[in-house]
């Protein structure tokens, strides 16, 4: 066991004396104080054992010994400035390009999303010549300047802030609580229908399109999955504008979506984006991120007459690392274990949701799951006091999950890829022990509910909100006509 410097006390009043207030914990009205880990677990200074289903960072598992060993053998030999010549950098970057599509074959390396995400506006600025920026609502790209200018999730937060006039936001592709929902004929048209139109209102003041930036799933944004096709009709209109597709896989690439090695990829071979940004899973916690770009925007980049070079992005530690990292994902076959996994774990909430009524929806891919709670099936009414009190109650039990969307709402899936079934069950166990206590509370119950109750409720829905009359998979026998008493709120929990 790891030996504490401070007691927990200390460690926070140390916290509170010399760093940023702004600089948010986990759980802020009693954090945990993690000494150690391992795979999918988390050791507090107390040696007691957490699953860990939030940590996307320690892709490959806490500590894997290879990871591990890979960095330390390259530390004791070199550790340097990425200008100079090592065989590191150039293995590194042809692996990782063969995972990715051919068009797709110049890397620039750098230390963490946020830097990645950046890099990827200059390229796109210098390669068309524009200036302005399509983001999506509730997107989350970064915590630079220029990259909460992008990141409605963050600048929506500032009571003062302006827009950037170079900056349009397109509605997310939510088809279930967005504009556009499940019972839309082709939502996938309809919001990029949507984008076509930011496109010719740009025009209009003459201003110019650079860039269409989104993550291939948006996981701040709420685990949302955009429908099959929006992304090649999106890259149309971007495209015909004079503007590039940036995807950003910083939490959602490397093999989490199980069927795919990128989550752009789910929409289908026929999209291809010009530039790739990565970054947390890439490194399994180390600082290393990257920017995979094509050949033409390389150049362009180039073409500006300014030098580009990163200190530290790419060096022979990290390089080392990251190879390992993928010797990892293809040894004990992660992907795999994702999708095998992540289709268990998505088949046991969707059994909660026939059990519970505060469980609206449950969506996600691989091990990038999504639960939302919801006060009322019909209008989708946001329970996010409700989410917060199941991520606390779930701390209690040993088991770490967060909640996040617009509406801090829906519980996130997002464990170390060597998640078993045996830790599938056990969190849903507990979810549903903690939500049962919740409704019972609350005095919610799954009434059986007829087909015409069901419409006129609908019907009623639509009347009261403006809305329009939507449904959800088996909400059929699944209703609730009203919405509880509300639940004392906890503190939320950002991640």
């Amino acid at each position: 066991m790891a030996a504490e410097i401070f007691e927990k006390r200390k460690t926070i009043e140390l916290r509170k004396k010399h760093v940023g207030p702004s600089c948010k914990v986990f759980f802020s009205h009693d954090p945990i104080k993690i000494v150690r880990a391992r795979g999918q677990y988390m050791y507090n200074e107390k040696d007691e054992r957490f699953l860990d289903c939030i940590n996307n960072v320690a892709h490959v598992g806490h500590s894997h010994p290879d990871v591990v060993k890979a960095g330390a053998k390259q530390m004791e030999l070199l550790n340097t400035n990425s200008r100079f010549l090592h065989d590191n950098l150039v293995q590194y970057a042809q692996r990782l390009q063969a995972t990715l599509p051919e068009k797709l074959s110049v890397c620039y390396f750098v230390n963490s999303g946020s830097e990645a995400n950046d890099l990827a506006l200059r390229l796109a600025w210098q390669h068309t010549g524009h200036k302005d920026i399509i983001t999506l609502d509730n997107a989350y790209h970064g915590h630079v300047s220029s990259l909460i200018d992008i990141s409605p999730y963050k600048f929506h937060q500032l009571a003062n802030a302006e827009q950037s006039q170079h900056v349009h936001v397109a509605p997310s592709p939510d088809i279930y609580r967005g504009k556009y929902r499940e019972d839309h004929p082709d939502p996938a048209t309809a919001y990029a229908d949507d984008v076509q139109d930011i496109i010719a209102k740009a025009h209009a003041k003459g201003r110019k399109i650079a860039a269409f930036i989104a993550e291939s799933l948006q996981s701040c944004g709420g685990q949302v999955i955009p429908p099959v096709g929006y992304f090649q009709k999106v890259a149309q209109h971007v495209r015909n504008a004079g503007g590039i597709i940036i995807a950003d896989e910083v939490q959602v690439g490397f093999g989490r979506v199980g069927t795919h090695f990128w989550a752009f990829q789910l929409q289908g071979e026929d999209f291809v984006p010009d530039i790739v940004t990565m970054g947390k899973p890439i490194g399994n916690g180390h600082p290393m991120s990257c920017v995979v770009t094509t050949r033409e925007v390389a150049e362009s980049f180039k073409s500006s007459g300014m030098e580009y070079f990163n200190t530290f992005g790419g060096n022979p530690v990290s390089c080392a690392i990251g190879l390992a990292v993928l010797d990892v994902i293809e040894k004990e076959d992660l992907q795999g274990n994702a999708l095998r996994v992540g289709n268990y774990l998505t088949q046991l909430l969707e059994e909660q949701k026939e059990k519970h009524p505060l469980v609206g929806d449950i969506r996600g891919r691989g091990l990038f799951i999504g639960v939302e709670l919801v006060r009322d099936r019909i209008k989708r009414t946001p329970a996010t006091a409700e989410a917060q009190e199941v991520i606390y109650k779930l701390k209690e039990q040993h088991i770490l999950l967060s909640a996040d969307g617009p509406h801090r709402n829906v519980l996130k899936f997002k464990p170390p890829l060597c998640f078993s079934r045996e830790d599938a069950e056990l969190a849903v166990e507990k979810i549903d022990l903690i939500l049962a206590d919740i409704e019972k509370a609350l005095g919610l119950h799954m009434p059986v509910t007829t087909e015409s109750e069901m419409r006129a409720k609908r019907k009623a829905s639509y009347e009261e909100n403006g809305d329009r009359p939507h449904t959800n998979g088996s909400d059929h026998h699944n209703l609730i006509s009203n919405p509880p008493p509300t639940l004392k709120p906890t503190k939320r929990i950002r991640t």
